[in-house]
């Protein structure tokens, strides 16, 4: 794919590569053939696995990373519970492990997490969640998608807000301590996407 992406970059018919939720292997083996410019993959405060050895390779080799989802598919808003109903005709979470109504009961923690952290400062548990992800690289943007105006107004001001190192740490603590309930995809679905 890189080699085909690179002819097309040759040929004016493209301008950049990206690769969505590859592992750091496949990063650097795509890179020399043709540099990336920029790597998707979920990332949130209820996903962190970039960081192990995805994240690293980014860095080292000057490439972007655009995580999708980083409010765990709306979960870290605050605003689904157990008795939130999911359509499977329109909404995928329907049969997602994380989103049943057991493991967003025992996920709510992370939610009351944020709310703590957030409240005293005036922000909502999105923004404490996006702040967090945009406070640890500058070349981290988070992708949150949103089918409303007044949540992406609420996320663009996520861009001005400053939280210091410190605050950071004690958030990053907190949430560590709290374990996650569910996996992000079903078994098939995971097999689809590198590790």
């Amino acid at each position: 794919v890189a080699g085909t992406v690179k002819d097309l970059i040759i040929e004016g018919k493209v301008r950049r590569l990206g690769l969505c939720e590859v592992s750091g292997q496949t990063i650097r083996k795509a890179n020399t053939v043709q540099p990336l410019t920029v790597v998707q993959s979920e990332y949130s405060l209820m996903w962190n696995k970039p960081e192990e050895s995805v994240l690293p390779v980014l860095e080292e080799l000057g490439i972007g990373f655009v995580p999708y989802s980083p409010l765990c598919r709306g979960y870290l808003t605050g605003m689904l519970n157990e008795q939130t109903k999911f359509y499977a005709a329109n909404d995928n979470r329907a049969g997602l492990p994380r989103f049943t109504p057991a493991s967003m009961k025992l996920n709510r923690p992370i939610v009351e997490a944020l709310i703590d952290f957030g409240h005293p400062r005036g922000l909502t548990p999105s923004q404490v969640a996006l702040a967090f992800l945009l406070a640890k690289k500058p070349w981290i943007v988070p992708i949150p998608g949103t089918t409303k105006l007044a949540h992406l107004l609420e996320n663009l001001l996520t861009a001005d807000l400053q939280c210091t190192p410190d605050e950071l740490t004690d958030l990053n603590r907190a949430i560590a301590k709290i374990p996650i309930h569910g996996d992000r995809y079903t078994a098939v679905e995971q097999n689809r996407v590198e590790r």
